[in-house]
């Protein structure tokens, strides 16, 4: 990542007080960058975000930050603060994540994963200047075959439950706008350049989302009680939050550097990426469980419930384009991130340790 490239740089971020969105918020922080973030609140009293409350940080050669709470789909205060904000970057990361929780609310995932997405692309028309956009989805939004094989950038769109196909509707919408919207003609905006990024399933300390294994885990640990754990058998691919984030602060600067550039061909850059980590990081949750146990030992007990709504068994990324149009490539296996996650976790929970001194720690390790 070139850190020159992101100094005074404004960007715009919309679910900054999630997981990702928080880590991705301090990284660009202190790069330098000014970050305007536009969320709900986090859904907690226990978040990253108030943890790192970045918001009061000062700290010498970092960015500034401020934020607005609001809905995806409060369309004025969208166009208020994209107006307010003026971004040369935008990530999009606004989104209700959880499968589970799509099954109990249809409606509302879809309202906020697909029109929450297209309101923003309404706000950001109005920008008169050069801007790069990476909209972030999930390795979800492939039509999941159950195959061994992993999933490539042009293969099938689908999604059984409703998360999964909000996110691949998501990225149908984002294509027809990019192709109706994005260009030279009368009714588009020459400035706006869009990607989508496809991440696996991310673990890092600070999730503290319920129905995901990593965070049930340790509370569970941390409580002293034996953690339950269903669809062992599932196999994921399982990267560090770093990793992706990586990738889309890459991503990110390649479409700005065209889009800025003299050059009048298309924006090669603007398409979907896949950021998955290697095959051999693409394990079973009982695997990530018995690895987790090596670092915070405790007892874990088979919770598999057959009626319980439908979830993927098989899943795997191929990120070469990633690989061979941007260089970028996953730097921790699956055994370090694991041991970097529950590194963060087992001090902060047990011990009171800071939150973001323990992300401080992770971005030096990883930039190393």
């Amino acid at each position: 990542m070139n850190s020159s490239f992101w100094r005074d740089r404004q960007v715009l971020i919309t679910g900054h007080t999630g997981f990702k969105g928080s880590w991705l918020t301090l990284w660009l922080l202190m790069q330098g960058a000014d970050v305007w973030g536009y969320a709900l609140p986090p859904e907690s009293e226990r978040s990253l975000f108030t943890a790192l409350d970045l918001a009061n940080q000062r700290q010498a050669g970092w960015g500034y930050f401020q934020y607005r709470l609001g809905e995806m789909n409060d369309a004025e205060a969208l166009r208020q603060w994209v107006e307010q904000a003026q971004p040369e970057v935008v990530f999009h990361l606004a989104a209700q994540p959880l499968v589970r929780r799509s099954y109990a609310d249809p409606l509302g995932t879809w309202q906020t994963n697909v029109l929450g997405s297209l309101q923003l692309l309404e706000a950001l028309k109005s920008l008169q200047h050069p801007c790069a956009m990476v909209m972030v989805t999930t390795d979800k939004v492939y039509e999941n075959r159950e195959w061994v094989y992993g999933y490539r950038e042009t293969d099938c769109l689908g999604g059984h439950d409703p998360y999964s196909a909000s996110k691949a509707a998501m990225e149908l919408a984002v294509a027809s706008w990019r192709s109706s919207f994005c260009g030279d003609a009368a009714h588009q905006t020459p400035y706006l350049a869009i990607a989508t990024a496809r991440a696996g399933n991310v673990i890092g300390g600070g999730d503290w989302a319920v129905d995901r294994i990593v965070p049930d885990a340790v509370r569970s640990l941390s409580a002293g009680a034996a953690i339950a754990v269903r669809n062992s058998h599932s196999t994921r691919p399982w990267q560090h939050v770093l990793e992706p984030l990586g990738g889309y602060l890459l991503l990110a600067q390649r479409l700005l550097g065209h889009q800025q550039s003299a050059e009048k061909t298309v924006n090669p850059f603007a398409r979907a990426f896949n950021f998955g980590p290697a095959i051999e990081s693409n394990r079973s949750v009982k695997e990530l469980i018995t690895t987790v146990l090596q670092h915070w030992p405790g007892q874990w007990f088979d919770q598999s419930d057959p009626t319980a709504p439908h979830e993927a068994g098989l899943l795997h990324l191929v990120s070469d384009q990633a690989r061979q149009l941007l260089g970028w490539q996953p730097r921790w296996d699956f055994e370090t991130t694991v041991s970097r996650t529950i590194h963060w976790y087992r001090p902060v929970m047990m011990t009171g340790g800071s939150a973001l001194e323990a992300c401080l720690e992770d971005l030096a390790t990883y930039g190393q």
